[in-house]
């Protein structure tokens, strides 16, 4: 996710048109020095994009969820993605919905819940909401559940301490529910702070790797001036959820979210390719395209995916 303004309110969500499912297909050719009639050359069979495994992060149509999460699923999922990524979760609801109930919605648009985005405050959280977070993701079936921000006055290193903290103790309650806690990073966590670098020195250093796992944003990353590759290197099987976005120009390194050039995946500068051929080192285990931006948009880049990039 990108900016404070909308992860302060914690996630509303967007509004969308109707699309199509994505359909791919090969044709054949013949040999241009063959003298005999060309042989009929039936069409290879379409290409499910559901096969490739893909997620969609619901803050990317939050204004369709919210508008009605029925329609907006039952579109996700023609367009071909497999998983979803939730990002509302609020009174122990998923937009408004019981977690049993919203379970039953998402599998009856064909779509699997993954992870759902949750935030956890720098105050702190009670041991109590943290088992009935836990819990109600647990009656959801999600895999993950990912910590997305954090709000600007709390960018300090006594607070990020205290954070990764709570979190190792989140990780254990989400543990003993089957269920991993993660970290959503953006750009303000490689902003140098009196010689240190929140997200090498705090983060992948006092978060415990066998309850947390990095959910590590691609865009973000390059944004702050690093190669995503180089940190895979440096810190093997950390990185189990990849978010895909693009971006369209190249520029000097900044720390601050704000609204940039997003683009669909595989229309801008962000090598994929070189990227996921590292995913083994990462850790890597699911994809997830997260743009601010719209149905055609996510539309875009789950062809570009199937069609350029992981082919």
């Amino acid at each position: 996710m990108s900016t404070s303004k909308s992860r302060r309110d914690f996630l509303k969500v967007s509004a969308a048109g109707a699309l199509g499912a994505v359909v791919l297909s090969q044709t054949g050719c013949t040999n241009p020095s063959s003298t005999a009639p060309a042989a009929a050359v039936a069409p290879a069979a379409p290409v499910d994009p559901k096969s490739f495994g893909l997620g969609l992060q619901l803050y990317t149509i939050r204004d369709a969820m919210e508008k009605d999460p029925v329609l907006a699923l039952t579109e996700v999922s023609k367009i071909g993605y497999k998983y979803i990524e939730l990002a509302n979760y609020s009174g122990g609801k998923f937009y408004g919905f019981t977690p049993a109930d919203f379970k039953k919605v998402a599998a009856d648009t064909g779509l699997e819940i993954l992870s759902s985005h949750t935030q956890v405050e720098a105050k702190g959280i009670t041991l109590e909401n943290a088992k009935k977070m836990a819990e109600d993701h647990a009656v959801l079936g999600v895999k993950y559940c990912v910590q997305p921000w954090i709000n600007a006055e709390d960018r300090n290193i006594e607070s990020y301490k205290k954070m990764v903290a709570d979190w190792n103790k989140v990780g254990a309650i989400m543990k003993e529910n089957g269920i991993k806690f993660g970290y959503h990073n953006h750009n303000f966590e490689f902003n140098t702070i009196n010689g240190i670098v929140p997200y090498f020195d705090i983060f992948l250093k006092e978060m415990d790797k066998d309850l947390i796992t990095m959910e590590i944003d691609l865009f973000w990353v390059t944004k702050a001036g690093h190669n995503p590759v180089d940190i895979f290197n440096k810190y093997p099987g950390r990185f189990e959820l990849f978010h895909l976005k693009d971006g369209y120009t190249a520029e000097t390194p900044f720390f601050e979210p704000k609204s940039v050039d997003m683009a669909p995946v595989g229309t801008g500068l962000v090598n994929f390719k070189e990227i996921l051929a590292a995913k083994e080192i990462a850790g890597m285990k699911y994809m997830i395209v997260e743009q601010d931006c719209s149905f055609t948009d996510i539309k875009t880049s789950i062809t570009n995916l199937v069609t350029k990039v992981l082919v």
